[in-house]
């Protein structure tokens, strides 16, 4: 069962098309991700569902519906969408930023009801800062930061939870630490994630769905294991890259690449 549909998609910004013609379906359940260079149209693929993006032409089905025929809230009960270095105002508690996800749920009149309030402490528990609830966003480490916003999409309650480059400029440490929280709410609460990453050997490691683009278009999709090849990163990328199975042999894992001269000279 697929959780998005993209049919026949074109995205342009003025006459620079970045999409062109795509066709894409991402399964629901599991964990999607995105990966390819600098301007390959990542981004703009989720803006593009998100809506934040209006496409040239094409279609795009969320849990079946067209989006072109539902309002915007009620597409945000549907999919939280994370961009890219979110940006709150300052003095901000944590617990005031995962509030803010219930806004979709919310009628004209009226405050937080006592169901927003369950959502709201849930899912500061469920992202491990139940201990900093009332800390301003600020003090918080990189990780803690990147958790609060996500704390704030699964406020939305939505079954699908898309993140543009969620660990950017996190090191090693809290990049881990963030996808393990995205891990733990794809298999605990089955919430479908489509996120993009720019670190292959995370991409690999932690999804069940590997999307490659290159200029917009598909060059590889499937489990990691059958998607990234020599080839395929050779095509993304323009690199020269040596593989090796994970200890566990479910994934691949990067050791060692060069640049293939030329490459990018297209």
């Amino acid at each position: 069962m697929e959780a998005i549909s993209v049919q026949n998609l074109s995205v342009a910004y003025e006459d620079n098309m970045i999409i062109e013609n795509m066709n894409l379906s991402i399964p629901k359940g599991q964990i999607s991700i995105i990966i390819g260079a600098n301007g390959c149209g990542k981004s703009t693929l989720l803006k593009s569902i998100a809506r934040v993006v209006k496409p040239k032409s094409g279609e795009i089905f969320i849990n079946g519906k067209n989006i072109k025929k539902q309002k915007e809230k009620t597409i945000a009960t549907q999919v939280a969408f994370l961009p890219q270095g979110p940006i709150c105002p300052s003095g901000i508690t944590v617990k005031e930023l995962v509030a803010y996800g219930r806004f979709p749920h919310q009628k004209m009149i009226g405050g937080l009801n006592v169901h927003d309030k369950e959502i709201i402490d849930w899912a500061i528990e469920e992202t491990g800062l139940k201990d900093f609830s009332d800390r301003a966003i600020e003090s918080l480490s990189g990780g803690q930061r990147q958790r609060a916003w996500i704390a704030m999409t699964l406020a939305q309650e939505t079954d699908i939870i898309m993140l543009d480059e969620p660990t950017t400029y996190l090191d090693m440490s809290y990049q881990l630490e963030v996808l393990q929280v995205l891990e733990k709410l794809n298999k605990e609460k089955h919430i479908t994630i489509v996120m993009v990453l720019h670190e292959l050997n995370n991409a690999c490691r932690f999804a069940s769905h590997i999307i490659g683009l290159k200029n917009g278009k598909i060059i590889c999709k499937g489990n990691p294991k059958e998607a990234i090849t020599k080839d395929t990163l050779k095509d993304i990328y323009g690199i020269d890259v040596k593989l090796q199975l994970s200890e566990n042999k479910k994934y691949p894992i990067c050791v060692d690449f060069e640049l293939i001269r030329g490459s990018n000279e297209k």
